[in-house]
């Protein structure tokens, strides 16, 4: 089965006409962001039509923070300081848990940490915009456009900028859609739903094709990395139930396999809504 590998847990939030998505205990405010109606899912859908891999629910618990959560970094190839260019050293610091790499001459720690990549699930006459790769990793597969945030920008604004390098769009965001966490290549997905302000897109410098899809058509079989297939899994259940909801969860993958053999990942997903 293709996603047979992906390890997710996750949390769902309902969001409320002005989404104000409320998780258990806390709650995060979109109120400049406008709500989209959705039509009916179609109660007799053709049975010929294989959609996308279930997502299976086999218990309903809230998200859980695991200790074994851990950044991918090798800290022992950081083997020159950032600042002065001296030689390190690797070792536990004081109060501290993890090993670092520290300068021997100006004592400076080196941190490693996640990197968060950011794009837009686009909505546009019940299709969605996906874009193929002309860029290694994972060339002429396709994906959302996405790409790493950058200084300076919120996850949003970076979101939108990814668009429109990749796929010439421009767009209004409409909600947050999924937060997708990968701590064993350490990185984090923030994507958002969103519609094209004008019905035009074309490739840009990092895609060779840019390309609309009913949610029958997409290509589950291509797609690049298990962030894309989980994140579009989760849109098709999500239309056919009605409507989209926010997403959080954890993806574990196993060690030592690429980001985007989607055959090594196994999925669990927990929903709390």
């Amino acid at each position: 089965m293709m996603v047979k590998g992906i390890q997710l847990q996750l949390c769902g939030f309902v969001s409320s006409q002005r989404w104000n998505l409320k998780p258990i205990a806390t709650s995060l405010s979109f109120s400049s962001l406008s709500p989209i109606s959705y039509p009916n899912p179609n109660p007799n859908p053709n049975p010929s039509l294989k959609l996308l891999p279930t997502l299976r629910t086999t218990r309903f618990a809230p998200f859980r923070a695991s200790s074994s959560l851990q950044s991918s970094g090798n800290v022992r190839s950081i083997k020159f300081c950032q600042w002065c260019g001296g030689s390190t050293k690797h070792d536990i610091p004081d109060g501290e848990e993890k090993l670092r790499a520290i300068c021997t001459l100006c004592g400076r720690i080196a941190y490693q940490n996640p990197k968060m990549v950011v794009g837009c699930l686009i909505e546009h006459d019940n299709k969605v915009l996906l874009c193929k790769r002309n860029i290694q990793p994972s060339h002429g597969l396709w994906t959302l456009p996405a790409g790493y945030l950058e200084i300076g920008e919120s996850a949003l604004e970076g979101a939108v900028r990814e668009t429109r390098e990749e796929a010439n769009a421009d767009v209004e965001v409409i909600s947050p859609f999924a937060q997708l966490d990968i701590p064993l290549i350490g990185q984090t997905y923030m994507i958002f739903l969103a519609k094209l302000k004008k019905p035009h897109f074309s490739p840009g410098p990092e895609s060779s094709e840019c390309q609309l899809f009913s949610l029958d058509d997409i290509p589950f079989n291509s797609l690049s990395f298990s962030s894309m297939v989980v994140t579009l899994s989760l849109y098709v259940e999500d239309i056919k139930a009605g409507k989209p909801k926010f997403h959080y969860g954890t993806i574990k993958k196993r060690p030592g396999t690429s980001p985007s053999d989607i055959r090594a990942y196994t999925l669990d997903h927990h929903m709390h809504t």
